[in-house]
């Protein structure tokens, strides 16, 4: 799968970041600190974290200018 600028995989989700969208609210790190890293570049980090929990915090985005899809292959989607 080709990944473009703002687009982060952990091989089952795929998060991608909407940066003028963003009001920098820090919703996101402050509820997920292990995935959403404000000093680190990438930022996004989605490894070593359940699916589940990254789609419960990105569904909070306040902006809107975090989003996610299931990865169609580990989805059983053909």
């Amino acid at each position: 799968m080709k990944l473009y600028e703002n687009e982060f995989t952990n091989g089952e989700i795929t998060v991608t970041y909407e940066p003028k969208k963003c009001i920098h609210s820090e919703t996101c790190a402050k509820g997920l600190s292990d995935v959403f890293r404000t000093s680190v570049i990438p930022w996004i980090h989605l490894d070593g974290v359940e699916s589940k929990r990254i789609v419960d915090q990105v569904k909070r985005c306040p902006s809107g200018a975090l989003s996610f899809c299931y990865n169609k292959e580990l989805a059983g989607v053909k």
